[in-house]
């Protein structure tokens, strides 16, 4: 099975609320509340919002800060996967950062769309929320 056939939240009559997050989130209710309290706290004109997709068929969380997105949320059973998408000004930074080489190595292989590639993250761990929280920051400095 693949990783899109795992993501809950496919029906577009019953949107996404916290209760229902952290009901099939589990023990990575945590991490979701350390992401998104930094976001909030460091990134003030930040705001996120569910909708659903038709195209993909499933609700996704949106990140943004002011009018740029910063990352996208997808919820699976007992966890869930933030993906960002860099354009070209993204490589050298990445490259220069202290992000897990894994992390490095996968952006530089990934298939383009267009300009941008993604990196994306499964979070199972604390060591997981770490390498979110430079990506955000990352994203949040590029024009």
């Amino acid at each position: 099975m693949t990783e899109k056939e795992n993501l809950v939240f496919s029906d577009p009559e019953i949107r996404p609320t916290d209760d229902l997050i952290f009901s099939i989130i589990g023990e990575s209710k945590a991490h979701w509340l350390s992401i998104m309290e930094h976001v909030r706290q460091n990134y003030p004109e930040s705001g996120g919002e569910w909708n659903y997709y038709k195209d993909g068929r499933r609700w996704l969380f949106k990140m943004t800060l002011k009018k740029k997105t910063i990352f996208w949320a997808g919820i699976f059973e007992d966890t869930f996967r933030i993906t960002f998408y860099f354009g070209n000004k993204a490589d050298l930074i990445i490259e220069a950062s202290d992000l897990p080489q894994m992390i490095k190595s996968g952006f530089k292989i990934a298939q383009r769309y267009g300009t941008i590639r993604p990196i994306s993250i499964k979070v199972l761990e604390h060591n997981d929320v770490e390498t979110v929280l430079k990506l955000i920051a990352i994203k949040s400095k590029l024009k």
